[in-house]
């Protein structure tokens, strides 16, 4: 599938607002849920932006299968970052002054609970990744939601909703609940298009 066709069928519907959140000068951080073509969300760098983007996710252990994956999702112009080396990367574009876009899911269950952030998600206590919280304001990142829906099959449209350009004035896990909120209400929407496979609950 090449750019136009992607544009077309993954359209954004309000990329205007990508230039009010870049003019606080702060890298950003495009949250989105395992919701809809959440898949087709690395055409974000076809948006009307001239930073880097980079995508997290986690590597295959298969070498074949991994680079078969970054070529997949790394076609349009971002870059596939493995979970445990973002840390690492955005420290060094911090140090640097870059400002560039992240995009991240992390709506899953974090593999240890004891410790873990515990918050409601669909009126459940949920075990929460607050990672993307820490990382936002260790490094002052800008935060915006990814909103999809589905228009028929085999198209979609997003909407990009502004989180936060402040996240230092959040109190604890407050970032965390409004991100859990929106993927929550996009659910409710159309709660069919959930990834409901990726055993969200698994720990209850």
């Amino acid at each position: 599938m090449n750019a136009e066709t992607m544009k077309n069928r993954f359209k954004f519907t309000n990329p205007e607002i990508i230039a009010d959140i870049e003019k606080h000068q702060k890298s950003i951080v495009y949250l989105a849920g395992h919701h809809a073509n959440f898949e087709w969300m690395t055409s974000f760098q076809l948006c009307p932006t001239q930073r880097e983007g980079f995508g997290i996710y986690k590597r295959i252990r298969n070498p074949y299968f991994d680079q078969l994956a970054k070529d997949i999702r790394g076609k349009f112009f971002i870059e596939l970052i493995d979970k445990n080396e973002i840390a690492n990367l955005i420290k060094q574009h911090s140090k640097n002054n870059q400002l560039v876009n992240y995009g991240m899911i992390a709506d899953q269950a974090p593999r240890h609970t004891k410790n873990a952030y515990w918050g409601k998600f669909m009126g459940l206590d949920s075990p929460m990744f607050v990672g993307t919280e820490i990382f936002a304001k260790k490094h002052d990142l800008a935060l915006a939601f990814i909103h999809v829906k589905k228009v028929k099959r085999g198209y979609y449209e997003a909407e990009i909703k502004q989180i936060t350009s402040e996240p230092k004035s959040f109190k604890n896990f407050e970032i965390t609940d409004r991100y859990f909120q929106l993927v929550e209400e996009e659910i409710k929407e159309t709660p069919e298009l959930y990834f409901w496979t990726h055993k969200r609950w698994k720990h209850l």
